[in-house]
C-alpha cells in the first residue's frame, strides 16, 4: 500500500487524526539529516496492507511571544531564524543556534538538537522552561522543568544511574529521563506530539565574530588542539567556537571561502571580553601567530556555517546516497583520539569533509561517496562506533537517531534503556502509532 500524505492546517485536524490510533511518522520542515524523506517508502520496511500514514505539521497556525520570565513561548511551526528575528526585535536572543536556521522549533525539540552556542550557554534540554503535547488520545498535557518525572510503576533509576557519565554531553544515547520535560525532549515524537515550547532566552549582547586560519587537520592537529584546551574555561567569554575544514570550501562558491586550502575556527566572542580574549588568550597561542586571525561579520559568519551541510545535503542528493557523515561527541580526553579516527578514516580514497562544533568535542565527518563507495564508508563508521562505545562517547550528539543511525545505536543500549522504553511505550504510546520505526521501538 503506498503511503498516505496528509496536512494538517488546524489542531483539531491533528487531534481527530490522533484519535485514530493509525501508525503515523510526523514531520514539518524535512530538514532531518537523520529521515531520507524520499527514500521513506523502502526504509520502513511496510507490507502491502500496512496502513501508515506521513503527517506533515508545517501548516498548522503559528504563535508566539516573549513572556514576562523573558522566556519565548512558540506554539506551531515557527523556525529557528524566524525565532531569532523576532526575539532580536525585543532585544533578546536564543540560547542555541541549529545549524540548519530553517528547521522548525517544536521539532528541534524532539530531537533536542543543541546547537552552536551550546558551548556557553549548555544543551537545549536545560534551556526548556515548560512544553506541552498531545498524548494517544489527544489530550494535550503540560511538563514543566522543575518537576521531577514520576510515572507510577515505573522504576527509573538504574536508567537515571546510566545516564549519570553523559551528563556533561549535549544529548547522551538516550534521553535523560530525569526532569518531566525530558519525555518529549530527545524522544523523536515517539511518546506525543508538541504543541508548544517554552525556551528559556538571553540577553541580545554585542558579539565580536572572529574565524582563526589553521592547517589542514590531516596534516598537523597541534595547533587545533592548543585551542581546543585554551578555550575549554572561557565558555563565560566566548558563546561559540567552531571549525570548518579546508575540505568544506570545496563546496563554497568563490565569494563565501575563506583561507587559502586551511581549516577554519570560527569565535563567536562577547565584546565586552573580546579585548581580554584577544590578548590574553589569542596572543599567546605558542602554535598560531595573531595574523591568522581575522574579523568577521556576523551575517557571513553565519551564512558559511549554514552553506556547507546544505551542500553536502545537495551533492548527496545529486549522487543520489543518503547521507554520510557522523555526530559523535567525546570527552575532552578522547578529542585527540577521536581527530586520530578521523585522519586514518580520509585515507581510504572517499571524498570526506569535517565540520561542526569544536569546542564541545563534537565533530561532524561527513564522507562524499559515490553510489558504489556507500558500503566502504558503512565498514569505516562501524568501526568509529565502536571506538566510539569503547571511549563513552555519544555516538548521535544532535541530529537525532530516525532512521539512518538505527544500525548503530543499539550496541549503546543495554537491557536497562530497552525494558524502559518498552515500559514507556506501553505506557504513552499504547497503540505504538507514534513514529513506530523509532529506536524505543527496537527491542
Amino acid at each position: 500500500m503506498p503511503l498516505k500524505m496528509k496536512t494538517f492546517y488546524s489542531e483539531d485536524e491533528l487531534i481527530k487524526h490522533i484519535r485514530l490510533h493509525t501508525p503515523t511518522l510526523y514531520h514539518s520542515s524535512k530538514t532531518s539529516t537523520v529521515i531520507p524523506y524520499d527514500k521513506l517508502e523502502k526504509l520502513l520496511g511496510l507490507r502491502e496492507e500496512d496502513d501508515y500514514t506521513i503527517a506533515d505539521l508545517s501548516k498548522l497556525p503559528a504563535h508566539y511571544s516573549l513572556n514576562e520570565k523573558n522566556n519565548l513561548v512558540v506554539r506551531g511551526p515557527l523556525s529557528w531564524e524566524d525565532a531569532k528575528n523576532y526575539l532580536r526585535s525585543k532585544k533578546r536572543n536564543l540560547k542555541t543556534s541549529p545549524t540548519e536556521q530553517l528547521a522548525l522549533v517544536t521539532a528541534g525539540v524532539a530531537t533536542s538538537c543543541t546547537g552552536e552556542r551550546c558551548f556557553s550557554f549548555g544543551n537545549l534540554r536545560s534551556q526548556v522552561a515548560s512544553l506541552k503535547y498531545l498524548d494517544f488520545q489527544g489530550e494535550e498535557k503540560t511538563l514543566r522543568k522543575e518537576d521531577e518525572l514520576k510515572i507510577d510503576g515505573i522504576d527509573l533509576s538504574a536508567y537515571q544511574n546510566d545516564f549519570k557519565r553523559f551528563e556533561s554531553f549535549k544529548n547522551a544515547p538516550y534521553p535523560r529521563f530525569e526532569k518531566a520535560i525530558d519525555l518529549m525532549i530527545g524522544t523523536e515524537g515517539q511518546l506525543g506530539i508538541i504543541t508548544e515550547v517554552e525556551l528559556e532566552t538571553t540577553e541580545d549582547q554585542d558579539v565580536q565574530y572572529v574565524f582563526i586560519t589553521l592547517p589542514r587537520w590531516e596534516e598537523n592537529c597541534e595547533p587545533h588542539l592548543e585551542i581546543f584546551e585554551k578555550f575549554q574555561d572561557l565558555r563565560q567569554k566566548v558563546i561559540s567556537c567552531e571549525i570548518l575544514d579546508s575540505n568544506c570550501m570545496n563546496y563554497l562558491k568563490a565569494d563565501e571561502k575563506l583561507g587559502n586550502n586551511q581549516d577554519i575556527i570560527f569565535l563567536e566572542i562577547k565584546a565586552e571580553a573580546f579585548e581580554d580574549v584577544f590578548e590574553n588568550v589569542l596572543c599567546t597561542l605558542a602554535l598560531t601567530s595573531t595574523d591568522q586571525i581575522f574579523e568577521i561579520n556576523e551575517s557571513k559568519f553565519h551564512h558559511v556555517r549554514a552553506a556547507v551541510p546544505r551542500a553536502i545535503f545537495e551533492v548527496n542528493s545529486q549522487m543520489g546516497v543518503v547521507k554520510m557523515g557522523t555526530d559523535v561527541q567525546v570527552a575532552p580526553e578522547q578529542f585527540k583520539d577521536l581527530l586520530g579516527f578521523y585522519r586514518e578514516a580520509s585515507r581510504i580514497g572517499i571524498r570526506y569533509c569535517l565540520f561542526g562544533h569544536f569546542g564541545d568535542a563534537h565533530l561532524h565527518y561527513n564522507y562524499m561517496p559515490s553510489p558504489t563507495d556507500s558500503e566502504t564508508c558503512l565498514k569505516q563508521f562501524k568501526k568509529l562506533y565502536e571506538k566510539v562505545l569503547d571511549w563513552k562517547g555519544s555516538p548521535f550528539a544532535e541530529h537525532g537517531i530516525g532512521l539512518l543511525k538505527q544500525q548503530y545505536i543499539k550496541n549503546f543500549h543495554s537491557q536497562t534503556q530497552l525494558t524502559l522504553f518498552k515500559a514507556l511505550k506501553d505506557r504513552f504510546d499504547p497503540h505504538r502509532q507514534f513514529f513506530p520505526q523509532g529506536f524505543m521501538n527496537k527491542n
